[in-house]
């Protein structure tokens, strides 16, 4: 699976990962984010997720493109046995890209070309 954080240069981007539960019983993960550029994302509501049985839970994964070439890193979604019932490792690729580029500010000068 991949999660694409494309838009202009500067821009925050934010992905929800859903996570549904088939099981009779709570399931919980604990993410990490792994990879040449996972610094450069972030889990702005925690860590870990518990999703109740029957229902649906989220990973929130955030991304600020700060350079022209693409960042890359991994999503990994460990069970956490100990708070519910062992689910199977879920992993995610996370890419990004450049989508336009908008200038932050203009800035107008007059000045001669040539001068003799």
């Amino acid at each position: 699976n991949s999660i694409e954080f494309t838009g202009p240069l500067h821009a925050t981007i934010v992905k929800q990962v859903r996570l549904r539960n088939p099981s009779s019983g709570t399931l919980a993960y604990n993410a990490v984010l792994v990879g040449r550029d996972a610094g450069y994302f972030s889990l702005p509501k925690g860590n870990s997720v518990s999703i109740p049985h029957m229902r649906q839970g989220f990973v929130t994964v955030e991304f600020t493109i700060r350079f022209l070439r693409s960042a890359e890193a991994i999503l990994i979604l460990v069970s956490n046995k100990a708070d519910g019932v062992d689910g199977a490792t879920i992993t995610f690729s996370l890419k990004s890209g450049v989508k336009n580029l908008e200038p932050q500010s203009t800035i107008k000068c007059r000045s001669p070309c040539y001068e003799l």
